[in-house]
């Protein structure tokens, strides 16, 4: 899981993905806080599954995860 910062957000967007992906790493989640927070969990080659703050995950893969990204932050 990566948590996406200002100086980050086009690695962690655009080129972590495909490397990872490209290294044979099944799942990439990465949170990211700004303008909202939103939490995109991605499998395999990495096709976005968006969970914004009161939605939860209901995950089963890489472990089960039922969470609402909202409180993955302190306010």
């Amino acid at each position: 899981m990566e948590i996406v910062s200002a100086s980050t957000r086009v690695a962690d967007r655009k080129m972590k993905p495909a490397l990872y992906a490209a290294a044979g790493i099944e799942h990439y989640w990465r949170l990211e806080l700004e303008p909202a927070v939103r939490l995109y969990l991605e499998h395999g080659a990495y096709s976005d599954r968006l969970v914004q703050a009161g939605q939860t995950t209901a995950a089963t893969e890489p472990v089960p995860l039922d969470i609402d990204p909202a409180h993955l932050v302190k306010r």
